[in-house]
């Protein structure tokens, strides 16, 4: 199954990337609606799509506002966005308030289950991270492969989180922050490179893929990976436009 990275900044997009929008195409299943969110039109092969949101700060949701030009090149039966409810309320409240974004796009938004069964058979589930305002990771298990996504919280050693990511063949974590930053790490509820490679080695995943990267990074290059990689081997950087094989 092919697993597409559409944006993995974090913050604000910069030139190389836009921010975190990742998509199965095969099952119409989409995390995440950041500003990359343009590119899930080029990428389409079902005619339904579900929208699951980590949370609801904008760097993550406003790309839903996107929707009416995607709906313009698809024709598609159904449009869902699930979250947590406050954060649906909160989608419904700011960012389309008549003043922000006069026309509510037309999809439904719905309170997440906790169980979700996709269409080929799968099972997407989630669970809580601690980030200001809130979070949730999501993880996917089919009976011969898996994969989580844990985006805007702290990684540490021990982490809650780590037993619902145990075990998966692909981590795709967030690393917003070098190993310098952890006081700032740790006031905005994000990642530094160290903890993440060692929570990838805790939870014995196979792959681990780093997203939500600091905008101000001029280069991949400017993240000391051979240090990360001694802690946990199978290290790579994601990319716009990547595609992850599982």
């Amino acid at each position: 199954m092919k697993f597409l990275l559409l944006g993995t900044s974090g913050y604000h997009p910069n030139e190389r990337r836009h921010t975190a929008c990742f998509m199965l195409p095969e099952l119409g299943v989409v995390f995440d609606a950041g500003s990359a969110m343009f590119r899930v039109a080029d990428h389409l092969v079902t005619d339904t799509l579900d929208v699951f949101l980590t949370h609801a700060h904008l760097d993550h949701v406003f790309g839903l506002s996107f929707m009416f030009d995607i709906l313009a090149a698809r024709d598609l039966k159904r449009v869902t966005v699930h979250g947590e409810a406050e954060k649906i309320q909160a989608l419904r409240k700011h960012l389309f308030d008549k003043l922000l974004f006069p026309v509510e796009p037309p999809f439904e938004m719905k309170t997440l289950t906790q169980k979700f069964k996709l269409t080929d058979g799968g099972c997407l589930t989630h669970f809580p991270l601690k980030h200001p305002g809130g979070s949730i990771g999501f993880r996917l298990d089919w009976p011969d492969r898996s994969l989580a996504y844990v985006t805007d919280t702290t990684a540490a050693a021990g982490a809650d989180y780590i037993d619902h990511i145990r075990g998966v063949d692909v981590l795709l974590h967030e690393c917003h922050f070098g190993d310098d930053q952890a006081d700032q790490a740790e006031l905005t509820g994000h990642s530094c490179l160290t903890p993440v490679a060692q929570v990838a080695a805790e939870a014995g995943v196979g792959r681990l893929v780093l997203v939500h990267l600091n905008p101000l990074l001029a280069a991949d290059t400017d993240l000391p990976l051979a240090g990360t990689r001694k802690i946990f081997a199978n290290t790579k950087v994601g990319t716009d436009g990547m595609v992850v094989e599982f």
